[in-house]
């Protein structure tokens, strides 16, 4: 199906033929369902920390950082807004001059001045129409307001990325975007020991001009009020990682006739983790940010997973060290099964033979490490943590889509009903092996764990693949902790309803 001209575009996008041809024999064939040992509960692979062991972590956290650990804090920062909008979008296009009672965006409208960028959505209204937001309301031109919102003639928030939109008000400063906030929250959490907190965004190329612009207006200022040195990246994410789309029948999907490509979803942001150097890296979602006045719990959580992390790589240093020794004792081996048991909750059948299972416990021990908070589920949307079954037979932690889950299977779907906890994207990884080498992380992705979904391009039909997600099937062959953290932590911003919660209002 290819010619020389198809493969001569994959070569220059970085990609091969057979990648490609592999994507094409997914999206005609599907992905397989995972074998499910049980959904992750507290005591039974979510750790529910006591006072003490908070304490514990905490101090383990400030002890590495004295050390000279390198922290990083990663955000995936490419996400446009246009979602967030969608209602006040709908009520723009659509025919009503008024919002419908109770809705969205009737609630906007009566709280306009709760919002962050009411004073420059007030002044764009003066100079688009000549009036205020109140009078405008007064007049009853609410789609006038809207419009100026989201608009590319007004405000432009449903075409700008979510980082960069003001999320934040404050009485004696100027209001922020979440950029802003994640760099307040890394001085605070992730101060290297000469006072440089490392952090990289991924970003959007048609965006990284904008956010290159809003970092150089902005760093100085918080570089000056918290008193340290930021070395910020970026990066985007690569064409090589892009997908082939295919049609119905699973051939490829092609415009004038060339091939078309999509992004392959947040999962290829693992090749862009794969390129920082830090042992220790942050990864939080660029929405999931609150005013100074709240960030104190966010910030106590944030170090004791770190804290916890810690404490998990001494452990496994420890243990590779005796496993390296031939006379390594039957009561150390029996020490480091009951860690894997107990600790990384990893479910197995030991092997019979004395080198096989230390073979084993070596290739165990010897991954990439995360600790993942997990908070109470109270509704929000988000993947779930499940113990799954592994290509070895094993069963370990994973972070899984309820897509990933076979739906005509009733004990699955009874551990989805039961499951108690949620995914907020908040985990802290170890990045680096023993010897201080940074682990290849396309080595531990899972590529059975991919995703399939149906999009249209200019009204045409196509099924697009999206690669195992970045904390889903991209990070499957790691060691994994699930540790329960309050849902004060978790304060995303998914419509810009979410800016009038109490969590934003500061």
């Amino acid at each position: 199906m290819m010619d020389k001209q198809d493969i001569q575009t994959i070569e220059q996008r970085g990609s091969n033929i057979e990648t490609v041809n592999e994507q094409l024999d997914r999206l005609k064939n599907g992905f397989p369902y995972l074998k499910l040992y049980n959904s992750a509960k507290i005591g039974a692979g979510i750790f529910h920390l006591s006072p003490d062991e908070e304490t514990t972590a905490l101090k383990r956290w400030e002890e590495y950082l004295a050390d000279g650990g390198k922290v990083m804090k990663f955000v995936p920062a490419s996400g446009a807004a246009s979602r967030m909008f969608k209602s006040l979008f709908s009520f723009v296009d659509g025919e009503e001059n008024e919002p419908m009672p109770g809705s969205d965006v009737s609630q906007i409208i009566k709280d306009v001045k709760k919002l962050p960028f009411y004073n420059i959505l007030n002044d764009k209204c003066k100079e688009i129409y000549s009036k205020s937001v109140e009078e405008l309301i007064q007049e009853k031109r609410q789609k006038d307001v809207i419009s100026a919102i989201v608009k590319e003639n007004g405000l432009n928030y449903g075409n700008l990325p979510k980082g960069l939109l003001l999320f934040h008000a404050y009485e004696e400063d100027s209001p922020r975007t979440p950029v802003e906030e994640q760099l307040m929250e890394g001085a605070q959490s992730a101060k290297s020991s000469d006072g440089t907190v490392h952090l990289h965004f991924t970003v959007s190329s048609n965006h990284r001009k904008l956010f290159e612009k809003k970092l150089a207006e902005t760093v100085p200022a918080i570089e000056k009020k918290t008193g340290v040195k930021f070395d910020i990246s970026l990066s985007e994410q690569k064409p090589s990682t892009d997908t082939i789309a295919a049609n119905e029948d699973g051939t490829p999907f092609r415009e004038n006739g060339s091939l078309v490509f999509r992004p392959g979803g947040h999962g290829a942001l693992i090749s862009n983790l794969n390129d920082v150097d830090a042992e220790v890296v942050f990864i939080k979602n660029i929405d999931n940010v609150v005013p100074d006045s709240l960030r104190e719990v966010t910030l106590k959580y944030k170090k004791i997973l770190g804290g916890i992390l810690v404490e998990t790589h001494d452990h496994i240093i420890d243990f590779l060290e005796a496993l390296e020794s031939p006379n390594v004792d039957d009561t150390k081996i029996r020490e480091i099964v009951s860690f894997l048991h107990g600790d990384l909750f990893i479910k197995f059948q030991e092997p019979e033979s004395r080198e096989e299972l230390i073979s084993f416990l070596k290739k165990k021990l010897n991954r990439p490490l995360r600790v993942c908070g997990m908070v109470r589920n109270e509704g929000e949307p988000g993947g779930g943590p499940f113990i799954a079954y592994n290509k070895d037979g094993s069963a370990s932690p994973q972070i899984l889509e309820s897509t990933q889950i076979d739906p005509n299977n009733e004990e699955y779907k009874e551990m989805m009903k039961t499951a108690t906890h949620f995914n907020p994207v908040d985990l802290v990884c170890y990045l680096k092996d023993p010897a201080g080498k940074s682990y290849n992380l396309p080595d531990y992705v899972d590529a059975d764990t991919g995703f399939i979904s149906s999009k249209s391009l200019h009204g045409k039909s196509l099924k697009a693949l999206e690669l195992p997600g970045l904390w889903n099937g991209a990070m499957s062959d790691w060691n994994t902790i699930f540790v329960e953290v309050p849902s004060e932590t978790f304060n995303p911003v998914k419509t810009v309803n979410d800016l009038l919660r109490p969590a934003h209002q500061g």
